[in-house]
């Protein structure tokens, strides 16, 4: 992995680690557009929140990274509760949240893929100094690492296509060390290369321990990506399922208003 971002777990001890630390931990919460919403993430698992839109899936990725309040309930990182938490705080303990609106919310995109990928990581790791060649170094091993197509680091993000602009984001957040990711519709928009190139990163951070929340509405790409799942219907939880209980018809229908067998 890139200098500065820290290995969770090593990879051959990922199995144990997946049954035993609890990265998060949601319980009975209460909020805009959503109620009654309780799971876990471990790390070095993907757990999926599959749902159409309107179902209170953003809203509740929002109130678990601190931009929305919850009315009753906890949520609780590392085994500490961070229901006070400012939205700064909940980065420096190592939660981050990746946006469904990469280009409002994730990227600057007039700004250059350097001070894209260094923007957040400046912010956690020291607010007022910045080591040029330290930084330089990480975002050239992010560049590496995510194989995003660039000639230049300095050129503007908007010069990419949206497959390398969503990797900047990617590699954005994944330079501030997170524990756990939560990734909202982090395909929508890019082609079908592009989407592929996304999966395999999902993949490799799940591999290395990171523990991710992945919030869609592509059931394709949700059954081809978590260890389980949580269909969302009207702001609850309707299902749960384990991979191997996983097919694309049976999300989609419970998705869609159908009854849990």
């Amino acid at each position: 992995m890139p200098k500065g971002y820290k290995q969770k777990e090593k990879i051959e001890v990922v199995q144990e680690t997946v049954k035993t630390k609890k990265i998060l931990e949601v319980v009975d919460i209460n909020g805009h557009a959503f109620e009654n919403i309780s799971f876990t993430v471990h790390a070095g698992e993907v757990v999926g929140v599959a749902g159409i839109i309107g179902s209170g899936r953003t809203e509740l990725a929002e109130a678990i990274f601190g931009l929305k309040t919850i009315k009753s309930g906890s949520i609780l990182l590392g085994g500490k509760s961070i229901d006070t938490c400012s939205l700064h705080k909940r980065l420096d303990e190592g939660l981050v949240y990746v946006p469904e609106d990469r280009a409002r919310n994730g990227i600057f995109s007039i700004a250059s893929v350097k001070e894209n990928i260094a923007a957040a990581s400046l912010y956690q790791n020291n607010r007022f100094f910045i080591n040029k060649e330290k930084e330089s170094a990480l975002v050239n091993s992010f560049i590496e690492q995510f194989r995003i197509v660039v000639q230049d680091m300095n050129k503007e993000l908007a010069s990419l296509s949206g497959g390398n602009q969503q990797k900047v984001v990617l590699a954005k957040y994944l330079a501030c060390n997170p524990k756990i990711i939560i990734l909202d519709e982090p395909t929508r928009g890019i082609d079908a290369k592009a989407r592929l190139e996304v999966y395999e990163t999902i993949k490799k951070m799940k591999r290395e321990g990171l523990a991710i929340l992945l919030i869609s509405s592509d059931v394709e790409e949700i059954v081809q990506l978590v260890n389980r799942v949580y269909v969302m219907r009207n702001g609850r939880f309707v299902s749960h399922m384990e991979k191997e209980q996983l097919s694309v018809n049976e999300v989609t229908r419970l998705a869609y208003g159908g009854v849990a067998e």
